[in-house]
């Protein structure tokens, strides 16, 4: 339940965040959290302490309590987003409405319908509702072919499962492509991308030379939170491991002044009561002191985001609490601390369609006891309280936003959007240099701005113990150490494959002690090198860059290097035509559905002769691939192609294949079908057994001939 472990680090704490955001979650998967929830009755979600409490609050008002706590007591509905760049989103969402949301117009189970509808605050409709929940729909027949188009988009990344409230706070972040932004306490990661993906969004006409840098002060979280986000495939995405309370100061090399951010995320660890929807536990473990124990540590995280928060730039503050304790009362505690440096941003023209609430000033403050204390009672901090009526009215707490379950099917969640004054007339605008480094270290004259260490002395913060747990296998805690441009492996890459000078050559890394490409060079954006590089080093970093060349184990000629899938959108503007091909939709669609295709058959087929014509004229190695797609809003396909000797290959997973099959040709799938690689490993099974089992002489030669021959193609698909 409680959020705590993020920032706190102590494994005993259980968190409300992230139960429906993480990468691992999927909508053809049992959970045993649903499995749990769905098995608990009414009658257990039930808490007179927590009724109590709400009802004092006064946020409710009286002829919508009922309302509000039968919402509390259902499960929440089923809710996700359609994700990527704006062309690619549009196509996967006019896929789901034209396929699936028509043909579910009458659909019902147990009297609720199944009809998909639009979140009516996420832009360009991109983000989605259905009633009921995950174990409902994969029980309905009706809603069969939707299950499996929401599997397969999801195991994609095309759509990721998220809360509803969960997605509010990063769309109020008004994110710019040249923006530097941190997201402060960052695991599961959901947010996180949606951050990373508002950096991205206007790629296809700007380039993006801002970063997000992910924090979490759990070790083992923040490799999980990598998970999370790595399909995105972003080089402008770093990782890192601290408290937030005492995140540290950066400042790049040469510069005068630390880089400070223009848009921070401070998504705080909280008592999790607004997720009573999906965890149950809070109704069995509500208690006042769970939000009391946080608050001083919210305050905290808090007060250092809006130390590193440049001025005239945005942090959005947010809980999955209704508790003003951990809401309007940290709110107001930074209000009183930094003055006149900062205010509260008017949201209400923001985001159309979400139904909130004005935040609160003032409320009843509860101790342990459950009992009301006064001003000055020692056993409650003396932030807890609220302002004084006169404090209240240059505060604007009511443009804190409110979001109740009742209002809109959701969870609840709280959302206060803080902008840091700049005084100067005229001042360069948070969104007018492109380099974000330079920007961010600009000069600035606050005059509470405290270093971490003295923070440290003069409040109470809750270190974090570093432990070395059990991570996922493919965590990598080796040094980041840059290649020369001219390095002998990098100089057989740069022609072959035809990058253009503009590609910042400089930037590409290995992630092994020795600094010497063995089997993977990785790429980042120059901003994270800046980082990356500087000298005097205190962020812990977990994960930065995207993998772009991996090591062939056969020597392929000229180039050994093959590049690797999730740098194919980074490194594309910069290829010349040296290693492009395209074909026709009909080559490609064999392509997606058989393994190691022989170039002659390809030609002999005649199905794209100005494919073969271009093939015959290149090495062996990798090939770019465009397709160009008939329909005007269909985005065209850039995909990677292996060339062997006499042999190609798409290379594509099983799970994309899947994807683009039913996008592309209308080609649908089970999750029972075998990839093309496994069904070609079958026939060369049953070829050898064949071959075996004849005895004669010209079998015998035949034999040889037909090992050759699956020999070679074997070590094509090994490539």
């Amino acid at each position: 339940m409680y959020r705590a472990l993020r920032a706190m680090g102590k494994r005993n704490f259980r968190t409300g965040k992230g139960t429906n955001g993480g990468a691992k979650k999927n909508f053809g998967k049992r959970s045993n959290e649903i499995n749990r929830a769905d098995s608990w009755t009414d009658a257990l979600r039930e808490n007179a302490k927590w009724e109590t409490y709400y009802k004092a609050m006064n946020i409710i008002p009286d002829d919508e309590w009922d309302t509000f706590k039968k919402h509390c007591q259902e499960n929440l509905p089923l809710t996700f987003r359609i994700t990527g760049t704006r062309a690619h989103a549009k196509e996967i969402k006019d896929n789901f409405v034209n396929n699936h949301v028509s043909k579910l117009k009458d659909a019902e189970f147990e009297g609720v319908k199944l009809t998909p509808k639009n979140l009516q605050y996420y832009p360009d409709e991109l983000g989605w509702q259905i009633d009921v929940s995950k174990a409902v729909i994969r029980k309905n027949e009706e809603f069969a072919q939707t299950q499996r188009f929401l599997v397969i988009e999801t195991e994609v990344g095309n759509i990721s499962r998220q809360e509803a409230v969960s997605m509010i706070p990063p769309l109020l972040m008004d994110i710019k492509s040249n923006h530097a932004v941190l997201d402060m306490c960052a695991a599961p990661g959901s947010k996180t991308a949606q951050l990373v993906e508002a950096l991205h969004a206007n790629e296809a006409v700007e380039e993006t030379t801002g970063f997000v840098l992910a924090n979490d002060s759990d070790y083992k979280r923040s490799h999980m939170l990598v998970h999370q986000v790595k399909r995105l495939n972003s080089p402008n995405f770093m990782v890192v491991n601290h408290d937030a309370q005492l995140f540290p100061r950066i400042k790049l090399n040469g510069a005068a002044e630390y880089l400070r951010f223009d848009r921070i995320l401070c998504d705080v660890p909280c008592s999790g009561d607004g997720t009573m929807r999906k965890n149950v536990n809070v109704w069995k473990d509500f208690t006042v002191g769970n939000a009391l124990g946080l608050h001083t540590l919210q305050i905290n995280i808090l007060n250092r985001g809006l130390q590193l928060l440049k001025r005239g730039g945005r942090l959005v503050y947010s809980t999955c609490s209704l508790s003003p304790v951990e809401n309007e009362a940290v709110i107001a505690a930074a209000l009183k601390k930094w003055g006149a440096q900062i205010k509260l941003v008017d949201c209400s023209n923001e985001l159309p369609g979400l139904i909130r609430r004005e935040g609160i000033s003032d409320w009843p403050v509860f101790a342990k006891d459950m009992e009301i204390r006064e001003r000055g009672a020692e056993d409650v901090p003396a932030t807890v309280f609220p302002p004084t009526a006169e404090e209240a009215k240059d505060m604007h707490l009511d443009r804190c936003l409110r979001v109740y379950p009742h209002l809109q099917n959701t969870g609840g969640f709280f959302i206060t959007v803080i902008e840091k004054v700049d005084p100067e007339e005229g001042a360069e605008s948070t969104a007018s240099t492109a380099n974000p480094a330079k920007r961010a270290a600009a000069p600035t004259t606050d005059s509470n701005i405290e270093t971490a260490k003295k923070q440290k002395t003069e409040e109470k913060v809750v270190p974090v113990p570093q432990r070395k747990e059990k991570l996922p296998r493919d965590a990598n805690e080796e040094p980041f150490i840059f290649l020369p441009p001219d390095h002998e492996q990098l100089a057989k890459c740069w022609p072959f494959y035809d990058f253009s000078d503009k590609f910042p050559r400089d930037c590409t890394l290995v992630r092994n002690a020795t600094g010497t490409p063995v089997r993977t060079i990785y790429y980042v954006a120059p901003i994270l090198k800046q980082i990356l590089e500087i000298e005097e080093q205190k962020l812990k970093i977990i994960h930065g860059g995207i993998k772009l060349f991996v090591s062939q184990k056969n020597d392929t000629g000229d180039c050994p290097w093959r590049v690797q899938n999730e740098s194919l959108q980074t490194i594309k503007t910069f290829l010349g035509e040296k290693r492009h091909l395209s074909c026709n939709l009909k080559l490609l669609e064999m392509l997606f559905q058989e393994a190691f295709p022989k170039v002659a058959a390809i030609k002999e087929l005649g199905v794209d002769p100005e494919f073969s014509s271009r093939l015959d004229e290149m090495e062996e190695g990798c090939v770019f691939l465009t397709v160009k797609r008939n329909g005007e809003d269909e985005e065209d396909l850039f995909l990677p192609l292996w060339k062997g000797k006499t042999n190609v290959n798409l290379m594509v997973n099983k799970k994309d294949t899947h994807e683009l099959l039913y996008r592309v040709f209308g080609i649908e799938t089970t999750s029972k079908d075998a990839g093309k690689e496994a069904i070609y490993q079958k026939k060369l099974e049953v070829i050898k057994a064949a071959r075996s089992a004849e005895s004669t002489p010209a079998a015998e030669e035949k034999k040889e001939e037909v090992t050759e021959e699956v020999t070679e193609e074997v070590t094509e698909e090994v490539k």
